[in-house]
């Protein structure tokens, strides 16, 4: 039998694979929960293959370090809730001395350029091409264009960051000398009209699949060769050109209010769906907190607030799809972290590790994190670490 939603033909019928598509996994110590994500995503019948990365853990559908291969279809849940989330850094020619000898100048900067926390927004717009595009795509795009506009150039809440530290590079690379250069590093995605698109499509394509039993409904997806499936599309693209807009923006402003030169920039982003070749075919590669780390493609991936984080170049491993850690990953729930921690800790912490704390929430403390250096040696056949960053200077949104 079968129904229909919004004019499209939808299945009553759930049909699951013969046997679960290959996924393979890098790290050890998961815990079940991403596991167990992982093997029933490989249990949908467009699944191709899976991968799990060394910083997995639980997700909606897809675990956040997730990689999921599927012929002509997509998952909004396995792209993820912050579409086209991304790293940003500008390195620049200035002596690292002038993060504590100009540390008031610097916190001032980012407070005045950044706006933090949920709802966040400038009271006078920011301009970028960006909104000049095409915002009809989707009428939720459509819907939350002055809503875009006014939160352009800003961060958000949750793990979303911007600070100034140290980029170490023990030999020439990257068009740099070796050295120790100030570095500006950024973390945030497509802001709240991202979540607007996520929540409303992720809904309609679990509405499309009543098909699903209970374990699966979060891996509901769209053929690409439908109106849904091709309109969730080119709003998903939208939402990377938006979240790289907001990325430019913020180091925009930044670099000008710091009159100093830029020798460096780098960019890349998770949460997203590619188009690739893979297995003698065409696949749709989700990315839910994984980064792209195909031969040469350099990436940016952080630890937290004051452990280091690291600039690589991927090695384009088969195996995991081209693809790579986002970050340090959670080691434990944002509810755990702040029955766990206190200030009191987290601001020793800190104090051992130079970090200057400008704001941040509880549940973002450095130990609520993995290990990043574990989670980097378990990935040594997907990236070569190219130069190391360490925090100094970090702003996130304050506790709510």
């Amino acid at each position: 039998m079968a129904t229909s939603v919004e004019g499209e033909t939808v299945s009553e019928l759930f049909s699951e694979r013969q046997a679960p598509a290959p996924y393979k996994v890098w790290g050890h110590g998961h815990d079940e929960g991403p596991l167990q994500q992982m093997q029933n995503a490989c249990r949908l019948d467009v699944s191709v293959a899976g991968s799990l990365m060394p910083d997995a853990h639980l997700g909606y559908g897809l675990p956040i370090g997730g990689v999921l291969a599927t012929r002509n279809a997509v998952i909004p849940y396995a792209v993820g809730m912050d579409i086209a989330c991304r790293m940003k850094m500008t390195v620049y020619d200035m002596p690292p001395s002038m993060i504590r000898g100009q540390e008031g100048r610097l916190r001032n900067i980012i407070e005045r350029e950044t706006r933090f926390g949920v709802g966040s927004e400038f009271k006078n717009p920011r301009d970028h091409a960006v909104m000049e595009e095409d915002w009809s795509v989707s009428p939720v795009t459509h819907k939350q264009f002055d809503r875009a506009w006014r939160q352009l150039g800003s961060s958000g809440s949750g793990n979303h960051f911007v600070e100034f530290g140290t980029l170490t590079l023990q030999e020439p690379d990257l068009g740099l000398e070796a050295g120790t250069y100030v570095a500006l590093l950024s973390h945030s995605g497509s802001r709240g009209v991202g979540g607007a698109v996520a929540q409303h499509y992720s809904h309609l394509a679990m509405d499309h699949h009543p098909e699903l039993p209970k374990e699966l409904r979060h891996l509901a997806w769209f053929d690409l060769d439908r109106d849904c499936g091709r309109e969730y599309w080119a709003a998903m693209e939208l939402m990377g050109r938006y979240a790289s807009a907001n990325h430019s923006l913020i180091h925009l402003h930044i670099s000008k209010a710091l009159k100093a030169k830029v020798l460096l920039d780098l960019e890349n982003h998770h949460n997203f769906a590619w188009k690739e070749n893979h297995f003698g075919e065409e696949v749709v590669v989700h990315r839910k907190g994984a980064t792209p780390a195909g031969a040469g493609e350099i990436g940016i991936i952080p630890g937290s607030m004051a452990t280091p984080g690291y600039i690589c170049r991927g090695k384009g491993n088969p195996d995991a799809m081209n693809s790579a850690a986002h970050g340090a990953g959670r080691a434990m729930s944002r509810k755990a972290a702040k029955q766990s921690f206190t200030w009191s800790a987290a601001k020793k912490f800190l104090r051992e590790h130079d970090v200057v704390l400008i704001s941040a929430g509880l549940d973002e403390v450095p130990m609520s994190y993995k290990d990043i250096d574990k989670v980097m040696a378990a990935q040594t056949d997907l990236v070569d670490i190219v130069a190391r960053f360490d925090p100094k200077l970090v702003k996130m949104a304050p506790s709510r």
